[in-house]
């Protein structure tokens, strides 16, 4: 979907609404990952080189409920990150709306920065009300989204602004495009995925989205048991989505008629209870006695795994092999992260629990690109529209 970007815009003289994903975590008034901020920084440093132009930021912080107005949830302290990372002043709104705000806005120069407060402070930004997009509309003259995290959603800030001044993509959300739109259309082939996670219901529509440009599919993490189970491996204790079994079923007829090769696991780390003090038992079989649940994948999966890595020219990643959020079960997603770093295609991790173990075992900036979208990755890997993309195409 060829969207209109940022460079497409006249932005002389003007004052550019520029939506951003500032959701970074906060503890104590301290952002603790400013990974989020970093990413939109070529699209701001890149408008506020053009003759004229100004910017005015807006995004959202946590889940304020209904609209109430906590300090936990103001983006003042992401306003001192920002100044801190650009090396010069940015003016904190003490709203988003209003005629403070008008005023604030209608008296900045070129070459300044104003953070809006918290859309999220207002119901309507999640209603789309279109009165409060006007408003926040009123405040630039263009618009551009860069916030890739909420692209997945029709929010006033991101889609219904653009009923009322004209809108382009920053360069954050034109590369995810760029990674993404690929691996959906006509990857370099052979292309793997590999999915995890620990449900077949949260991630049935890419499994089927992806059948179609894939030669070989890994899926591993909890949802892996209710594909071994409907092959008639005994999975014991192990997560089982009863209601999806038939959904499974028809998925690997369907993978077998395009001779699409998948990979389950062969060997497994379990455990007799779920428990980050769980010790690890080495199965070294595909079955699972009656006692225990699968926690992780094994040595021999991991091998299967990596000829198939080896081989592709494309990898796409989304979610975990195990419970790598216990110690004594990340070795298979650490192990995983590891091949597609040192694999020399194109390598694309989408999707939170993915995003967060490349980044927490250190092997982020070995990949092409690691999404900035959790929910808006996983969104676009099923091949739906995302209403904030679909809003600024050409």
């Amino acid at each position: 979907m060829p969207v209109k970007s940022v460079r497409d815009l006249d932005l002389k003289n003007k004052k550019v609404l520029v939506r951003v994903d500032y959701n970074v975590p906060v503890k104590e008034g301290k952002i603790t990952d400013d990974s989020r901020i970093t990413a939109s920084l070529p699209t701001l440093e890149y408008i506020l080189k053009q003759e004229g132009a100004s910017v005015i930021l807006m995004s959202h912080l946590g889940r304020p409920k209904g609209g109430e107005r906590k300090a936990e949830f103001s983006l003042s302290p992401v306003a001192a990150k920002l100044s801190d990372l650009l090396g010069k002043k940015v003016t904190m709104a003490d709203d988003c709306i209003g005629a403070s705000v008008e005023k604030l806005v209608q008296n900045i120069k070129p070459g300044e920065i104003i953070m809006l407060e918290n859309v999220r402070y207002y119901k309507e930004e999640t209603d789309n009300n279109p009165d409060f997009a006007r408003k926040l509309a009123k405040l630039g003259d263009v618009y551009v989204n860069d916030a890739f995290g909420t692209a997945h959603r029709a929010h006033a800030s991101t889609e219904g602004v653009t009923k009322f001044i004209p809108g382009a993509a920053g360069f954050l959300i034109e590369k995810e495009i760029n990674f993404f739109e690929p691996i959906l259309k006509n990857p370099q082939q052979p292309l793997a995925a590999v999915i995890g996670g620990a449900k077949v219901s949260s991630k049935i529509a890419v499994l089927e989205s992806l059948l179609g440009n894939c030669s070989s599919m890994i899926i591993g993490g909890g949802m892996a048991y209710t594909f071994l189970k409907v092959m008639g491996k005994k999975i014991g204790k192990s997560l089982l989505e009863e209601e999806f079994t038939e959904t499974a079923e028809k998925f690997l007829k369907a993978a077998s008629a395009r001779g699409v090769d998948i990979v389950f696991p062969i060997d497994h780390i379990v455990a007799t209870e779920f428990s980050e003090n769980a010790e690890g038992l080495y199965i070294d079989s595909s079955d699972i006695p009656d006692d225990c649940m699968g926690m992780d994948i094994g040595p021999k999966t991991l091998a299967l795994i990596k000829e198939h890595l080896t081989k592709a020219k494309t990898i796409v990643w989304n979610g975990p092999m195990g419970v790598f959020e216990f110690k004594n079960f990340q070795r298979g997603t650490i192990a995983v992260a590891e091949m597609i770093a040192a694999s020399k295609g194109i390598t694309v991790v989408g999707g939170g629990d993915s995003v967060a173990a490349v980044n927490k075992f250190g092997y982020a900036d070995k990949i092409s690109h690691v999404s900035t979208g959790g929910g808006a990755s996983l969104e676009y890997l099923e091949g739906k529209v995302l209403p904030g993309i679909k809003a600024i195409e050409k």
